[in-house]
This record gives structure tokens, sequence and C-alpha cells, in this order.
């Protein structure tokens, strides 16, 4: 099963590079130009292209010395096809999205891929605007999180997932997920307690987009005030092209699926490739 996820992988990177070299419209034309370049987007294509984050980072855990096993490269590939060629009623759209995110242990003999985390999913999704401006969008999703091992090591839920975002201004965005899980994992009963019941950030950039910075809190079930956070920090190298330096910071737990009841801490640096207009968390 292994095997059939890695040869995945490669396919949809082979697919995934012609996307990697175009550029974002966010900040680079003004509100009316951008709206009308996202709903022209929106009813004529294209349909296939990337959905949340691309990126690939390295990194180790803060104030301790980098060893091979406090420090790792993790990766993550996500895309989404629209399902069908004209919007449906209400101005929405129906589309499948795929994500994966992996773990790479580069540092140890062998280099073995320590986990990946495969989430396929099926979304209904609604922009909103107002007069001449973007102000959000609301999503309903149907989605899968497995790790495609076997026995004590199976990882895997389901959710029903609801999520927006709205724009206050040029700068800041503020977005939430909220989720009814489906747990059919038998070595995952308790993953609520670590990978949590629902999330919400906020992202601030520059008026030209050409920094920005986000932060995300995912709330894990309980009454006390136990979060999962996600410090993200971007700079597009030029207004052409859509590669970013990227910094992440992650503190919590759940960020794989194979160890998601252990705490990590971990500062990773590299490259990150965003979509065309918004993305998605």
């Amino acid at each position: 099963m292994m095997r059939s996820h890695i040869a995945l992988t490669i396919v949809i990177l082979s697919i995934l590079m012609p996307f990697c070299a175009s550029g974002q419209i966010t900040g680079v034309e003004d509100q009316k130009e951008f709206t009308d370049s996202l709903k022209h987007e929106l009813e004529f294509g294209p349909y296939f292209g990337l959905y949340k984050d691309n990126y690939f980072v390295a990194g180790t855990t803060p104030f301790h010395k980098p060893t091979a096993t406090n420090s790792d490269v993790k990766f993550q590939i996500s895309l989404a096809v629209r399902l069908t060629d004209k919007v449906l009623p209400w101005d929405s759209f129906l589309f499948l999205m795929y994500t994966q995110k992996t773990f790479w242990n580069v540092f140890e003999n062998s280099m073995p891929m320590r986990d990946m985390n495969f989430n396929p999913g099926i979304g209904w999704s609604k922009p909103f605007f107002n007069k001449d401006r973007y102000v959000g969008k609301l999503t309903l999703m149907l989605e899968h999180e497995s790790n495609g091992r076997d026995s004590i090591q199976s990882r895997s839920w389901n959710k029903i997932s609801l999520s927006g975002s709205t724009v206050i201004n040029e700068w800041l965005m503020v977005h939430a997920k909220f989720w009814i899980p489906i747990i059919d994992g038998q070595n995952n009963k308790d993953i609520l307690k670590y990978c949590g019941i629902y999330q919400s950030g906020v992202v601030i950039s520059t008026p030209d987009k050409r920094w920005t910075w986000g932060l995300t809190w995912v709330k894990r079930s309980g009454f006390n005030l136990n979060f999962n956070t996600i410090w993200e920090v971007s700079w597009r190298v030029s207004n052409k092209a859509n590669l970013n330096l990227y910094a992440q910071y992650y503190n919590g737990y759940g960020e794989g699926l194979l160890d998601y009841k252990q705490f990590h801490s971990m500062l990773r640096v590299g490259i990150i490739f965003k979509p065309k207009f918004f993305s998605e968390y």
C-alpha cells in the first residue's frame, strides 16, 4: 500500500511542476480587477491547480542541538480539480481535492520517510462578493485522512467540515474551520484530544503581498485552553514568480498521524508555492 502511495506522489509531483511557475494576482491588481479576474477564473477555469499551500521545508527543534533524530524535512503537496465546467447555482462550484503531507528523516541512515498523511476530499464552495470586492468564501467538505499503514501503525479518520474565510481589508484575513469527526481507526480513537475539534487563524500581509504572516490555532478537545499552534512567515521573491521563501514553526500535538500523541516543537525553513488567489486552511 505504501508503494502505491509513493507512486501516486511521483505522478502528482510531475503534474504539479507547471503550476509552480504561475504568479499570484492578490495585491498586484486593485480590488475591482482582482474580483473580475476571480469571477472569470471561477466561470471559465482553469479547473486544476493548487489547493492549500505547497511547501518544502527542513528544520529541527529550537534551542536544542540538531541531531538526526530531532531534525527532518517536511513537505506538502495539495491540488484541486473542478468537477463542472460551469458555476453551479448561487455562483458556487464542486471540486475534488488531494493533500499529502510527508515527514522525511533525511539525516538518518537510508533517509526513511517516517510518516505520510493522505487527505483526499470532495467539497462545495461558495465565494462572496460585495459590489466590486471579494469578501470571502464558505466551503462544505467531506474528507478522509490516513497514513496508509496497517496493523498497530494504522491511523485514519473522516470528517465533515465547514470552513470559511473573510477578507477584512487589503492586509488582514481571518479564517476558521469546524468539523464533525467520524473516527473509524482502531488505533486512534482519542485523536480529538490531540488533533483537535476546530481551528481558526489570522493572516496579515503587506498591500503588495510580498510579505505574509500567519497564525493558526487548533483547539484540542476539552474545556482547558489547549491549542496546537502554527506560525508562518513568507516572502515572495518576485512579483512575476510564485516562489516564496518560507519559515514555519509548529508547536503542539498532531503534526503527523503516526505519532499524533507526541508533542512537537519544530522550526523549519524552505520554500513555498501558494495558490493563485487565496490559500485554504
